[in-house]
C-alpha cells in the first residue's frame, strides 16, 4: 500500500461520516497522513418556501454555518486526540453540488485519498435520496474509500 500524505474527509456529523472519520484517523495513524475535514453547508437543502429571504439570510444561514463549524471542531478534536494532524474547511453556499465541492477541495488540498461514509441504500431509497457518496466516487480526482455506516444492509 502506498503511503497517503493528505486524506480528505467530507464530514457532516452523521453516524456514517463519523465512521468514515474513524477509518480515516486509523489510516492516517498507519501512514502518517494529515487529515482535512470538509463540511459543505448546503443552503438549498433547508429551503422550505415559508421563510422570508431576510429571515433566511440573517438567521438560518448563520445558524447552519455555526453548526458546521462546531461539527468540524468536534471532528478535528477527535483526530488530534488520537495524534493525527488535522485541519478543516467549511464551504458555505456557492454554486455546485456537494460532490463538486469535494472534488475541488481534493484538488486544492492535493489529497491522495477521499474517505466518505455511505448509508449503502439500494433501490428506490437510493433513487429518492440520492447518493452523495456515489456522486463523490464518480467525480473525485483521486481514489475514494467508501465506509458503510453501522447497521447498513446490502
Amino acid at each position: 500500500m502506498s503511503a497517503y500524505h493528505q486524506i480528505l474527509v467530507p464530514f457532516d456529523g452523521s453516524p456514517t461520516s463519523e465512521k468514515a472519520l474513524d477509518e480515516a484517523i486509523r489510516l492516517a495513524g498507519l501512514t502518517g497522513a494529515r487529515l482535512q475535514l470538509l463540511h459543505v453547508v448546503d443552503e438549498l437543502s433547508y429551503v422550505n418556501g415559508f421563510e422570508t429571504a431576510m429571515n433566511y439570510t440573517n438567521e438560518i444561514v448563520p445558524l447552519m454555518q455555526a453548526t458546521g463549524e462546531k461539527l468540524l471542531a468536534l471532528g478535528r478534536q477527535k483526530a488530534v486526540d488520537q495524534g493525527v494532524d488535522t485541519d478543516s474547511v467549511l464551504i458555505v453556499g456557492g454554486p455546485g453540488r456537494i460532490c463538486e465541492h469535494v472534488a475541488e477541495q481534493a484538488r486544492s488540498a492535493k489529497a491522495d485519498l477521499i474517505v466518505v461514509g455511505s448509508h449503502g441504500r439500494r433501490g428506490i431509497g437510493r433513487v429518492l435520496m440520492g447518493s452523495d457518496a456515489e456522486q463523490i466516487v464518480r467525480t473525485a480526482p483521486v481514489p475514494v474509500l467508501v465506509v458503510r455506516g453501522t447497521g447498513d444492509t446490502a
